[in-house]
């Protein structure tokens, strides 16, 4: 089976159709989640039976899958390995590419897993301790693992090593574009952000509030944005902030991390934080990332700004 199953393994459209399996505490759990970060479609321990319906359904007209779909089967269903053995079989015959992981771990580190775990392996029976349970598992997953086309060792991984070694054999755009980074300006007036990785504060520059032609635009507006762009503070904040940038953002990525928010805050949300939250998302496109950018307070700034039109001699800032 080995042979026929290699033998479908195209590298382009195999990453579309992973089957997950391998040893009971060996990162299954953790694989699935690492998939689901790259945009997979995971279903867990599907009855093998009912994989060619989900082919069905996740092919289009052409032959090629319609989306990303991670298969993760494990031992909790004694029969399923043997049954799945032969739907694996089947894909391969139909010429359907598709890719298998296997992750393993040495016995004594998963005995170690189990123990801490507190928790049953699932092929140890009345009176069988938690190595004969792993033996039992090894010798039933000894033909689909010498079928896999990748084999993780995950004896001395930790979950963020594991996350890496699933990137880097399955995501298709470069490294950094695994993480998802919002860009979000604010308003210190309408309070702290409460979800943000890194906060930059930027009311020590001039404010737009203060020029009456500025103050009911936004940071949007092309007058509003060269007000805050091209003052001399600005610039050179805006270089060491990309220096910043330069330095943290690669950090993110080796660490694994897969969403990070950055929030840039004035004193009302309006003018400056939304001209340099635009700023800052521009600049790590630029560089490679996956920003989207938002704007938390501006519905509130456009409720202030007609409280303020009611009182003309109001001092309040923006």
């Amino acid at each position: 089976m080995g042979a026929d199953m290699n033998a479908s393994f195209q590298q382009d459209d195999a990453n579309d159709l992973v089957f997950v399996t391998g040893m009971s505490g060996a990162g299954r759990t953790e694989a699935m989640h690492s998939f689901e970060d790259l945009g997979y479609f995971c279903i867990d321990n599907l009855p093998a039976s009912l994989i060619p319906n989900l082919l069905d359904t996740a092919r289009g007209a052409d032959g090629h899958m319609t989306r990303k779909l991670a298969v993760v089967c494990d031992a909790r269903n004694k029969a399923f390995f043997a049954d799945l053995q032969g739907e694996l079989k089947k894909i391969a015959d139909k010429g359907i590419p598709f890719r298998m992981v296997f992750l393993d771990a040495g016995d004594d580190k998963l005995v170690a897993r189990y123990k801490a775990s507190r928790r049953k392996h699932p092929l140890c029976e009345e009176g069988m301790t938690i190595a004969q349970g792993i033996a039992a598992e090894r010798a039933l997953l000894f033909d689909l693992r010498n079928a896999a086309h990748d084999v993780i060792d995950t004896t001395d991984m930790l979950p963020m090593q594991l996350r890496t070694r699933i990137r880097e054999l399955f995501s298709e755009n470069e490294e950094r574009e695994g993480l998802a980074v919002t860009v979000y300006s604010f308003g210190f007036k309408h309070g702290a952000p409460l979800d943000a990785d890194i906060v930059i504060d930027v009311r020590f520059l001039p404010n737009p509030y203060y020029d009456p032609a500025l103050r009911s635009l936004t940071g949007l507006d092309v007058p509003v944005r060269d007000f805050v762009m091209y003052r001399d503070e600005t610039v050179e904040f805006l270089k060491r902030w990309r220096e910043l940038l330069d330095v943290v953002m690669p950090g993110y990525v080796k660490e694994g991390k897969q969403q990070l928010a950055i929030a840039v805050g004035c004193t009302g949300g309006q003018h400056r934080s939304v001209a340099l939250a635009e700023s800052t998302g521009d600049y790590l496109k630029t560089r490679g990332y996956r920003v989207s950018v938002t704007h938390r307070d501006l519905p509130l700034a456009e409720s202030v700004r007609c409280a303020l039109d009611e009182t003309p001699d109001s001092k309040k800032d923006e």
